[in-house]
């Protein structure tokens, strides 16, 4: 399974470029407009040579279209040939492990060997909506729980629960798609599972259990090392990988010129703005970011949002993308365009594959 979770190098990337789509729907769009975007992303990103397209969780904001990956992978899945799809990811807590084992074992039968399964313990919302989600009140019992919710799952995608264990006679379907190997051999084949984080809880786990694991350097930069040497430094050698394999989602936008680049940039600080103040929208338009007027604090928080993106014009990305990956040891580069508008996310992808020299 390690040669399905190391991707291959690109032209000049220094290591695999991959996509997370956040499914961002903006003012005066709507949500059929955003998943048709995203669908248009993942052709290019396979046309291009990117390693994978993931999606994201998200529950009761306005301005991202994702609250059903399973659904939206399998509509790229029908739209695409070869690229790699996956959750990136599905917040376990809201979800009986059955019912994840089942629509990913149904997205590995739609496009077998092509499905990641990336899963966080957070709620991918605010408390009310998760408490929605979950039907009950004691949220932190769903994280505090996420070990035993993670073995759950493995031994449903495994097919694989001890007899005498409760579950024993309850099988996912579709299980374990039987993979052809070189000489004829039939081997059960699933999803590789990966773990998401922002912070040290799951990097420590996803190092004790030797699964790859995929970090939130776009909305939690200032842990991304921290948290990459204890999971390296937890690492331990498993079935699925011999060696630690990490990741990193990275905020990235490129335009022609640098202040194109900004513009587009600060859709997205005015939106995390209003999300992390408990105004939550449709993603402005660049003329609506340039006549916002910021407050003092939250030109401070803007700010610091910016600090965090790459962005630029493709030579500037590629440069601050390379030092990124430099600085962090990331086997992989999972970027993140968000903006306003369809076709500034898509011209953004576009810039990043010419500057790296992607292959069309």
């Amino acid at each position: 399974m390690s040669d399905e979770i190391r991707g291959e190098t690109r032209g000049s990337a220094p290591v695999p470029l991959s996509v997370l789509d956040l499914v961002t729907v903006g003012s005066g769009h709507t949500a059929t407009e955003a998943l048709a975007t995203s669908v248009e992303i993942a052709r290019l990103a396979e046309r291009r040579g990117f390693h994978r397209h993931w999606v994201a969780e998200h529950h009761s904001m306005p301005g991202v279209a994702s609250s059903s990956p399973a659904v939206i992978l399998a509509h790229l899945a029908a739209h695409t040939e070869r690229i790699r799809l996956g959750s990136g990811g599905v917040m376990l807590p809201n979800h009986a492990p059955l019912v994840i084992a089942e629509q990913f074992g149904t997205l590995e039968a739609l496009a077998p060997g092509r499905v990641d399964l990336g899963l966080g313990r957070a709620p991918g919302t605010d408390g009310a909506t998760a408490a929605a989600l979950r039907r009950t009140e004691r949220l932190n019992e769903g994280a505090d729980d996420f070990p035993q919710q993670l073995a759950e799952l493995i031994r449903f995608l495994d097919d694989d629960f001890p007899g005498g264990h409760p579950y024993a006679r309850i099988h996912a379907v579709p299980g374990p798609v039987q993979a052809t190997a070189p000489g004829g051999v039939q081997s059960p084949h699933r999803p590789p599972v990966w773990l998401l984080g922002s912070s040290g809880f799951s990097a420590r786990l996803a190092g004790s259990l030797g699964l790859p694991f995929a970090f939130a350097h776009h909305f939690s930069a200032q842990n991304t090392i921290p948290a990459l040497d204890l999971y390296r430094s937890s690492f331990r050698p498993s079935a699925v990988l011999d060696a630690p394999y990490a990741l990193i989602g990275v905020n990235t936008f490129a335009a022609e010129d640098e202040k194109e680049a900004r513009r587009q940039v600060m859709t997205g600080a005015l939106s995390m703005l209003r999300l992390r103040t408990g105004r939550p929208g449709l993603v402005p338009t660049p003329e609506e970011a340039e006549a916002y007027a910021f407050s003092p604090l939250e030109r401070e928080f803007a700010d610091s949002w910016l600090a965090n993106i790459v962005y630029g014009t493709p030579d500037a990305v590629r440069e601050g993308l390379d030092a990124l990956q430099k600085r962090t040891g990331a086997d992989e580069l999972m970027l993140t365009a968000n903006a306003h508008g369809p076709k500034a996310r898509l011209r953004s992808y576009e810039l990043v594959a010419d500057a790296y020299g992607l292959p069309e």
